[in-house]
C-alpha cells in the first residue's frame, strides 16, 4: 500500500512503486473514478498512439501538397 498527501491545489503525487506497477509515465493521463465512497485511479490508454509508424510516409514537399490539393479542388468545382 502507498500514500501520498494533497497539496493545498488538491494535487498529489503518484508514488513510484504504483507509478511502476501501472507503467506510467510522464504526460500519461490517469482517470479517476468514484463508487461506493471509494476512488479508484486507471490508466487512460489511447489506442490512437499503437498505430504509431503503421503508415508510411515520405520527406514531401508540403508546398507542392497544398498546391496540388488546391489545384484538385479548384477542378472539381469547374
Amino acid at each position: 500500500m502507498s500514500t501520498s498527501v494533497l497539496t493545498s491545489k488538491f494535487q498529489t503525487t503518484v508514488p513510484k512503486a504504483v507509478r511502476k506497477l501501472l507503467g506510467l509515465d510522464v504526460h500519461d493521463a490517469i482517470e479517476w473514478r468514484v463508487e461506493g465512497g471509494k476512488a479508484t485511479v486507471v490508466p487512460v490508454r489511447n489506442g490512437f498512439l499503437a498505430h504509431r509508424g503503421s503508415i508510411a510516409v515520405g520527406s514531401g514537399d508540403i508546398a507542392d501538397d497544398i498546391k496540388a490539393a488546391r489545384d484538385l479542388r479548384v477542378e472539381k468545382y469547374r
